[in-house]
């Protein structure tokens, strides 16, 4: 596997990754009370607790994208 290969995958995973993000962002603001249902019947949250769970779960994912995708990609980009 070359750099070009690499990096070519780094970027399709960046986006996949930030698509992911985007989407679960979306059906939060959105559809709350259904995400809200889905997930109270396996877990008794008040509403503080659910959304802090779910806006500390998605800055944790941005995090890992940043680190895991952006950065190596970036990195490689400057090697070619």
């Amino acid at each position: 596997m070359n750099l070009s290969h690499l990096s070519d995958f780094l970027l399709y995973s960046l986006v996949i990754n930030y698509l992911i993000l985007i989407i679960w962002f979306v059906v939060f603001v959105f559809a709350k009370d259904w995400m809200k249902r889905l997930h109270g019947q396996w877990f008794k949250l008040s509403d503080q607790q659910f959304d802090a769970i779910h806006y500390g779960g998605m800055a944790v994912y941005k995090i890992g994208i940043l680190l895991l995708n952006l950065t190596p990609y970036i990195a490689l980009h400057y090697l070619k």
